[in-house]
């Protein structure tokens, strides 16, 4: 019998506070990297648990805890505001259409620059652990896998967790459950909760 989405959900805490993911030890020696995968159509219940019962549980039970949350969505917008791009690239949207804006952005948004970013504007080297969120907003812009890949060489010490609109079989991520990009698997992370 499988667990329900409450239960795994109930599963988080603890097991996000424990000294698996703590430790940012993995299997064979790999750097911590964590999935909570969930039913996209749960995307709100998560947004609303995370600020309500993760962030103050965390800040209860671990009181000395450094961690902080970044979302994928604000990086963007943030991104795009520090460049002057944000207005231009809603005009684009408008006028040319998505596709046209995503070709326009491809170069702005790179993985490996957003991850130098997240790393310095979170100040990772002073964290006990990052938590990511925002992964479906950003979804044609920025791919999950490549992020993480080009996250790895940054986070070090620190263990990161990541809120997953969709499934992780510990090999491939399928975004909303339907999105797969065969040749883009990724296979360092670590199931949070089965």
């Amino acid at each position: 019998m499988s667990a329900t989405f409450d239960d795994r959900l109930n599963q988080v805490l603890p097991r996000m506070l424990s000294s698996d993911v703590l430790d940012n030890k993995g299997a064979g020696g790999e750097i911590g990297f964590w999935i909570f995968d969930y039913p996209p159509d749960q995307e709100m219940k998560v947004r609303g648990w995370l600020v309500d019962v993760i962030e103050p549980g965390v800040r209860k039970q671990k009181p000395d805890l450094r961690f902080a949350t970044v979302d994928l969505f604000e990086c963007v917008i943030d991104l795009l505001e520090d460049r002057g791009l944000l207005a231009k690239a809603l005009e684009r949207q408008r006028t040319k259409g998505d596709d046209a804006l995503l070709t326009s952005l491809r170069s702005v948004l790179r993985e490996d620059r957003l991850a130098a970013r997240i790393v310095d504007k979170m100040r990772v080297d002073e964290l006990d652990l990052l938590i990511v969120k925002g992964v479906g907003a950003v979804y044609p812009m920025l791919r999950t896998h490549t992020l993480l890949s080009a996250l790895h060489p940054h986070m070090r010490d620190t263990p990161l967790l990541m809120f997953y609109p969709g499934r992780y079989d510990g090999q491939s991520l399928r975004l909303f459950n339907s999105l797969n990009d065969q040749n883009h698997n990724y296979y360092r992370a670590f199931s949070l909760v089965p």
